[in-house]
């Protein structure tokens, strides 16, 4: 299996990406991994010689700032481009990208394409939940506005990621929402709502931001915006926490004492709450794989993105659900 990795994207390209490849590529011995950047930027990092390690040079970035429709059309040569124009080749079998969320979305959209009968695909990270299972949740980023017909959409295509990849039978399925009442919410969600108890998935309801954490479903459907501001609360609010556990526990030598007696449930605690323990986010509704890594990842979350990839090959994702959603 073949994966391309956008070395130029992200907020510590290409070094941590490079170093997230090396790491994933000799880690796992049965995954080739290309990485899609300026060659001369991307050489001088790469420290080993690994047969299962391959560069793609290409002369354009897309930044930050960069409009994404016009930046995906006008930079034919821009790293991320070029990786997904590996994946609808059939050159790669999936692609990672740390760069700006917007033009991956677009990359998906008009390079990779979009899978049949989807008509937005949307960005489904994993959150993290009290029992360790987690939450899959979307869109928390890929499309600020959205329709109730695309929340439905989400819903099959999540709840089918659940039970195929992750062996969830009957997964349950909950609309983000201000209240638990049917008829709570804004205009979408009041919308969403009854297409959703039609629709062939396990509906639980409308769900509470306060209970996500607890697990009282196993998808979590909202539009884009509302979505985006709810993963990057949770990890402000748990990066907050980490730091004021950090504070108190360094005040004295009892309370140090206290830490070295609970470090190991702290780390236990860290390691659920980080972002980088999970890699990165599948677009969900797309003819190939493509995964939005944080664009903050280090070397860590991007073997990790890899890790992703490679389980979600494996299981053949792509094809599972779009012959799922052609069935409903």
């Amino acid at each position: 299996m073949k994966i391309a990795i956008d070395a130029m994207g992200g907020d510590h390209a290409p070094a941590s990406n490079v170093e997230g490849a090396i790491i994933a590529a000799q880690t796992w011995s049965d995954i080739d991994i290309i990485l899609v950047g300026d060659a001369a930027q991307i050489e001088p990092l790469v420290t080993v010689k690994l047969g299962n390690l391959h560069i793609h040079h290409c002369t354009e970035v897309i930044g930050p700032e960069d409009e994404p429709v016009k930046a995906v059309r006008r930079k034919k040569d821009a790293s991320m481009v070029v990786a997904g124009r590996l994946v609808r080749e059939g050159q790669a079998d999936a692609m990672i990208s740390a760069g700006n969320t917007g033009a991956l979305m677009t990359t998906g959209l008009l390079i990779v394409g979009r899978m049949e009968g989807i008509e937005r695909p949307a960005l489904a990270p994993m959150l993290p939940t009290m029992d360790e299972v987690g939450v899959l949740a979307l869109d928390l980023g890929a499309n600020m506005d959205a329709k109730p017909e695309h929340l439905v959409q989400y819903a099959i295509m999540a709840s089918v990621y659940r039970s195929k990849v992750h062996g969830m039978n009957n997964p349950r399925v909950g609309l983000l929402n201000v209240g638990t009442e049917a008829m709570k919410g804004n205009e979408l969600t009041k919308a969403t709502y009854p297409l959703l108890e039609e629709a062939p998935i396990k509906f639980v309801g409308n769900v509470e931001s306060r209970d996500v954490l607890e697990r009282n479903c196993d998808v979590l459907v909202c539009d884009g915006f509302v979505g985006n501001i709810l993963l990057k609360t949770l990890e402000g609010t748990a990066g907050s926490l980490l730091s004021v556990l950090k504070r108190e526990f360094t005040k004295n030598v009892f309370t140090k004492l206290a830490a070295a007696i609970m470090m190991p449930g702290l780390k236990g605690l860290k390691k659920t709450m980080d972002y980088k323990e999970h890699g990165g986010a599948p677009l969900l509704g797309l003819n190939g794989l493509v995964i939005k890594a944080h664009g903050s990842s280090d070397a860590n979350a991007v073997k990790n993105a890899v890790r992703q990839a490679r389980v979600a090959i494996q299981n053949q994702l792509i094809q599972t659900i779009s012959a799922e959603i052609s069935r409903k």
